[in-house]
């Protein structure tokens, strides 16, 4: 471990705005240089789903148990691998195609615990994450429920 560094960087946001992913990773780093990878994962708002043209998409949650439900996922990815930082931006409100809805980077020594901790962050963010997302069709407004590729995902990770 380098010198000055023993940090961990920690951060989980929700908000409504826009995020710009090279600043946000470039906080991330701060110039610690035991960092070796940094992986980051961006998801967006598709225009199809379910065959359904999507003109926007609205995600609800209650602001603090989602807040604590994503840094437990955090502490949680933690414990698996030796992280040097963790971050969770994850929009709400309406959002038009092509948005970003989420980010979520992970930092380490090596990019195998790195891309392997930012998998996990979002397959558990997917499944355990109290969001709820509407989408307006040409059919009218409709809920988004929970796919099964999810729960398949996130299974993987059981030990």
């Amino acid at each position: 471990m380098s010198e000055g560094f023993t940090k961990f960087f920690n951060e989980v946001r929700v908000q409504q705005g826009d995020f710009d992913l090279g600043a946000e990773v470039a906080r991330m780093r701060a110039g610690d240089p035991r960092i070796g990878a940094v992986v980051s994962f961006v998801g967006t708002v598709r225009d199809m789903n379910e065959g359904a043209k999507v003109a926007e998409l609205e995600l609800e949650h209650y602001p603090e148990m989602t807040e604590r439900a994503l840094r437990d996922i955090v502490a949680q990815a933690r414990a698996r691998w030796p992280l040097y930082g963790a971050l969770v931006v994850h929009r709400v409100g309406p959002m038009a195609p092509m948005a970003q809805i989420v980010l979520v980077a992970a930092s380490a020594a090596h990019r195998g615990e790195a891309f392997a901790a930012c998998e996990f962050i979002m397959d558990y963010l997917k499944t355990e994450a109290p969001f709820w997302k509407k989408e307006q069709t040409p059919e009218g407004a409709r809920w988004v429920d929970a796919r099964v590729s999810d729960d398949a995902a996130r299974a993987k990770w059981a030990c």
